[in-house]
């Protein structure tokens, strides 16, 4: 079973009762330093509250389904790390305590978008990937929180990067630790496609930027000529300077390095959807897309 990535594996827990992302190990974040995307990831589900990760008993998962309107967001970056989600939910000042359940997922692989990030680094996307197994981490958000990651991705946005996909079961099987099944869960699918790996398929993310970025520039003179030789280059020339990522972006299409993610066809509501015929309201238009 792969283990999810983390840059410089993930975080044990240290001895005593601080649970604060500092002791934890857990408070880095890729938006401010590209070169630790996606960031660490928890060994275990928790509750994200403030700065401290929490243990998270057995929730009520038809509780949060059906009773408060919270909803299972699918982590595939560094959506599952602590540290860069309470970033852009401070951005908002969004303070609510946010559930982080480590499940069992099938049907889905982590790739690697086909766009450069404003943010400095090249993210993840989920690939369908039949009978693949993965450990992720699913977030419960609420209407509130849910808007914030919806920006952050560039979903409410003409020329964001991501729509928000409903993946209902079995298609995508989320089995959340209590014995139970998810229906369905929210995804990220990049609308620019993924990268492949030169046979046509999907390329796998290696779950940290370092090794990926010296991957892609060794594989294109012409990146190379915009980005620079070394992942610090490329972090410092991509980062906020969005001419240049569109022009990057653009390179790997010219170059013919995208195939699509296999989830295209769940664009759009489908009959499972839970916010099927509204849409979460966005916290602004000035949310920095990845």
């Amino acid at each position: 079973m792969s283990r999810p990535p983390t840059e410089g594996g993930e975080s044990a827990r240290p001895p005593g009762q601080d649970r604060t992302l500092d002791a934890l190990g857990l408070a880095g974040v890729p938006r401010e330093e590209p070169l630790l995307y996606p960031g660490a990831w928890p060994r275990e589900s928790g509750l994200l509250d403030g700065d401290r990760l929490l243990p998270l008993d057995r929730p009520a998962w038809e509780e949060w389904e059906q009773g408060d309107g919270r909803v299972p967001v699918l982590a595939i970056g560094s959506n599952a790390s602590p540290g860069q989600l309470r970033h852009k939910m401070a951005e908002f000042g969004i303070d609510s305590p946010v559930p982080m359940v480590r499940s069992r997922v099938t049907g889905l692989d982590i790739g690697v978008s086909a766009h450069v990030s404003r943010m400095g680094y090249v993210s993840a996307s989920p690939v369908g990937a039949p009978g693949v197994l993965r450990e992720l981490f699913v977030l419960w958000l609420d209407a509130e929180q849910l808007a914030v990651i919806d920006a952050s991705e560039g979903v409410p946005m003409a020329g964001g990067n991501f729509d928000r996909v409903w993946l209902p079961a079995p298609d995508v099987r989320v089995e959340p630790g209590d014995g139970s099944v998810l229906r369905g869960t929210y995804a990220y699918v990049n609308r620019h496609g993924v990268l492949h790996d030169g046979t046509g398929a999907p390329r796998r993310h290696p779950g940290e930027q370092r090794p990926l970025i010296t991957e892609l520039l060794h594989e294109s003179a012409r990146l190379r000529e915009l980005f620079g030789v070394t992942p610090e280059e490329f972090c410092a020339r991509a980062r906020a300077d969005r001419r240049l990522c569109d022009r990057g972006t653009r390179l790997f299409a010219e170059e013919k390095r995208v195939t699509a993610s296999g989830l295209e066809r769940y664009v759009g509501s489908g009959p499972d959807d839970p916010l099927a015929g509204g849409r979460t309201p966005s916290p602004g238009p000035t949310a920095p897309m990845p």
